[in-house]
């Protein structure tokens, strides 16, 4: 069963722009990295469990082009870009051993799936 906090379910935020109620994970690079690093906010929508970690995970891929310099094919409306780009060049996709927090939950990409951490 899921917290309530005012009427919300725990881990939801009421967006000032819109008028409707989404939920927030975030995307930290730890796989090749000496520090993690959260490289993007991803708003999954209504999305709850391994829905909205692939949901996330896809939308941190460079398959066509650049996900975080926003590009057509792999850029993304719901997905905000954390941290400096340096030198135009973009942030890498997300990879097994990189961690996905969902709520309080924080998940490790699996080389199938996710495993919680």
């Amino acid at each position: 069963m899921q917290s309530l906090v005012c009427g919300m379910k725990v881990g939801h935020i009421i967006s000032k722009r819109e008028d409707y109620i989404m939920t927030q994970v975030a995307v930290i690079h730890t796989a090749f990295e000496d520090t993690p690093r959260t490289v993007a906010f991803v708003e999954v929508g209504e999305r709850v469990g391994t829905e909205a970690l692939e949901y996330a995970y896809r939308w941190t891929q460079n398959i066509f082009d650049s996900w975080s310099l926003k590009m057509p094919e792999d850029g993304n409306e719901n997905v905000t870009v954390m941290g400096e780009i340096v030198d135009g060049m973009g942030i890498r996709s997300t990879s097994v051993g990189d961690q996905i927090l969902f709520g309080t939950t924080k998940y490790k990409v699996a080389p199938c799936g996710f495993e919680k951490v």
